[in-house]
């Protein structure tokens, strides 16, 4: 049996990567920064008279805002990333996996 080639051995592990290790990653850090953002939005309104802890729901929704935007930026790079190298993009797992 004949040793594959070094890039089609390399896209392999790359794919493995993405789809194993990336993908979950980029959705438990999205999952977790949108409750940062919901859970501000909860402090500011529920405690509109307080603000202590109105200032605390302010910033909450600002670094959970920072979050999304951090991890979906990570993501449109790491696809512009795989792009370039000819390898299939981030999507959903079970498209991935088909």
């Amino acid at each position: 049996m004949p040793t594959p080639p070094i890039p089609s051995v390399l896209n392999a592990f790359l794919i493995k990567v993405v789809t194993q290790i990336v993908n979950p990653i980029i959705l438990l850090l999205s999952a977790a920064a949108f409750v940062v953002f919901l859970w501000g939005i909860f402090e500011f309104i529920a405690h509109a008279g307080d603000q202590t802890k109105r200032e605390e729901g302010r910033r909450a929704v600002f670094w959970g805002l920072i979050g999304l935007v951090i991890i979906f930026g990570a993501y449109g790079i790491i696809n512009l990333a795989l792009g370039t190298f000819n390898i299939p993009r981030i999507g959903p797992i079970s498209k991935i996996a088909q």
